[in-house]
């Protein structure tokens, strides 16, 4: 229940906040979500836009919208990517999925859109996961930035339950 009402706040917060800006800044949050690789054939397949990669995922995420403290932008050796970092009871949840499923991957969905995957090749103990996104680098700043203003809406509101 507490997870409806604090959605509900978003989204309507997110069309009030339409109404007083540009157009183009009135665009809605969008939505991230991690599912973890399905073994078999239980899962839904999904395909990355840019490598075309098929992967079938769990039909329920792992981690939420709802667990995201911030989103950035990191340079790393290969290349930029996007680090979220997450609320301290989601960074126990992912510490112990990725003890428990190494060498699967996590999935990031978009707003329902396939974005991105990280193979969990490590126990992941601080509650940072690096994962490069296929999309090209020029539109990465616009995806932090959404990704980013959802998680401060989210957590503004989280507070003040």
């Amino acid at each position: 229940m507490k997870r409806f009402l604090l959605a509900l706040s978003v989204i309507v917060g997110a069309a009030l906040m339409g109404c007083t800006t540009s157009p183009a800044a009135g665009k809605s949050s969008p939505l991230a979500r991690f599912f973890l690789e399905a073994q078999g054939s239980a899962g839904e397949r999904t395909i990355l836009p840019q490598s075309e990669t098929e992967i079938s995922i769990a039909r329920k995420p792992v981690l939420t919208e709802f667990d995201l403290v911030s989103v950035e932008i990191a340079q790393v050796e290969l290349g930029k990517c996007l680090q979220f970092r997450f609320t301290p009871a989601a960074s126990r949840d992912l510490y112990r999925l990725s003890v428990d499923n190494l060498g699967q991957r996590l999935v990031l969905m978009v707003d329902g859109r396939a974005m991105g995957a990280r193979r969990i090749d490590r126990p992941i103990p601080d509650g940072t996961l690096l994962m490069f996104i296929e999309t090209p680098d020029d539109a990465l700043p616009a995806l932090q930035m959404g990704l980013r203003q959802t998680s401060v809406q989210i957590q503004r509101v989280a507070r003040k339950l």
